[in-house]
């Protein structure tokens, strides 16, 4: 028992060792990420392979739907696979939850177009999808949980902000590898076959992944129940069993997570979608603004962690949503009037001077911004919140739920609105509500978690 109490003791643990963790979290969850997102940052492309041809406003909306389907299952991931971590351990889920998403995503690369197979195509698009949002669901409580159970108390926004940059290096990750795979291959080659690749890559950087995670240790913390006796028998019943912590899990949810959803997915996936479809600007170019705003964006997921250690996680987070609440149409009316301004239309797309390329470029790293001070400090924050043996399944279930329905749908809500209206900026009406309603619930109820040691 004397070592598994000094393993417990995780403001001790060894800088070296708190890094190796980090690291190996962090390489699976990107990649994870990266499987996930490669389905957006194509979905303008992909949507006429799977879909009929004859509408592509409505291909694309279809594709989008699918996209958001796999968010929706990300709450019943997160039930599933929450449920695991908190029985067998973190380190074990997030090995099979990589496992099935590097599998889908690889899969996706071989599907027959609808061409070929009719509504077979898009049938198993929406399986893959799904899969892929029930292994995220498992993904993120589990790399968020392994690394904070292992950060010390008084620097736990810091390191965990590292998994909270995974998202947006996955992103970044997705666009690079579609931009280097389309210069290779050429714009034509890419749209009939060659966006297949960048689903195809998915297998070798998942094998690499699981190698590096397999040899991880199991969560300190989780060790010590184990070792004790302590684990929780039936995680889901005990998180639901007690009131307070429904109540906790309804606080998190809406006074945190769904104005971080939207505040995240807006600022990243639906500033491409309004950049590239809405605004009509050309596909390399607006993946090249997207890319710069993510390089400038990423360093500030981990500043507002840390800055979290020292103000708190309340007053980062809802500053975040609430600057995105007031900004969001100022900002995309805004990328509109360059556009309108730097602009010429060629071959039915839009090409940008430099100015306006570097315009729209800064205008995206504000909306990251936003993303970043939201974002940044939501794992210690959770983390800090659940108890240990249900953490994994308490913090799994609002955070997914949330995030998957209210964030993960926006860029489809959003087109949606857009297309229903035609006007360009009714779809920016959701996330601004959502994230004016999270802030709001947030000030009233939201707690604050900062330095709190972690409790069983």
């Amino acid at each position: 028992m004397q070592g598994v109490d000094t393993i417990f003791d995780n403001n001790k643990v060894p800088v070296k060792k708190l890094w190796q963790v980090i690291m190996a979290s962090s390489v699976g969850t990107v990649i994870e990420w990266y499987d996930f997102y490669i389905f957006g940052s194509l979905s303008a492309i992909i949507s006429v392979s799977f879909f009929p041809k004859e509408d592509p406003t409505a291909a694309f909306i279809s594709t989008l739907a699918a996209f958001g389907a796999g968010f929706v299952a990300r709450p019943f991931g997160g039930v599933l696979f929450g449920r695991l971590g908190d029985l067998i351990g973190r380190k074990y889920t997030f090995l099979l939850t990589l496992l099935l998403m590097g599998g889908s995503t690889f899969a996706i690369a071989f599907i027959p177009s609808y061409e070929k197979i009719g509504l077979v195509a898009p049938a198993l698009l929406l399986a893959l999808r799904i899969i892929q949002g029930l292994a995220l669901g498992g993904e993120y409580g589990g790399a968020a949980t392994y690394v904070a159970e292992y950060a010390p108390d008084a620097k736990r926004g810091k390191y965990t902000s590292y998994i909270q940059t995974t998202a947006t290096l996955g992103f970044f990750v997705s666009i690079l590898v579609i931009l280097v795979t389309q210069q290779v291959m050429g714009d034509a080659a890419f749209k009939d076959w060659g966006w297949r690749v960048p689903f195809a890559l998915s297998g070798i950087l998942v094998v690499v992944s699981y190698f590096i995670r397999r040899n991880m240790d199991e969560s300190p913390l989780f060790s010590k129940l184990k070792a004790e006796g302590r684990l929780s028998e039936n995680p889901l019943k005990e998180a639901f069993a007690s009131k307070a912590n429904r109540r906790l899990m309804l606080i998190a949810m809406f006074g945190a997570i769904v104005g971080q959803g939207v505040v995240w997915h807006t600022g990243q996936f639906y500033a491409q979608i309004f950049i590239n479809k809405i605004l009509q600007v050309d596909f390399i170019t607006t993946n090249l603004i997207i890319a710069a705003s993510l390089v400038v964006g990423t360093p500030l997921f981990v500043y507002f962690g840390s800055l979290s250690d020292r103000v708190g996680r309340k007053k980062v987070m809802l500053g975040g949503m609430a600057l995105a609440a007031l900004g969001y149409y100022p900002l995309f009316s805004w990328m509109a009037s360059i556009v309108s301004e730097e602009g010429t239309l060629i071959n039915g797309s839009i090409f940008l001077t430099w100015t306006g390329k570097l315009e729209l470029a800064f205008i995206c790293s504000l909306l990251v911004s936003f993303a970043a001070m939201a974002y940044g400090p939501i794992a210690a924050f959770l983390v800090e919140l659940f108890p240990t043996k249900i953490r994994y399944t308490s913090l799994s279930i609002p955070y997914h739920f949330a995030n998957g329905v209210f964030g993960g749908c926006a860029p489809f809500v959003a087109t949606w609105l857009g297309s229903i209206t035609h006007s360009n900026f009714a779809g920016l009406f959701y996330p601004i509500a959502l994230a004016a309603l999270t802030v709001i619930v947030g000030v009233i109820y939201l707690p604050e978690t900062k330095g709190k040691a972690l409790s069983d």
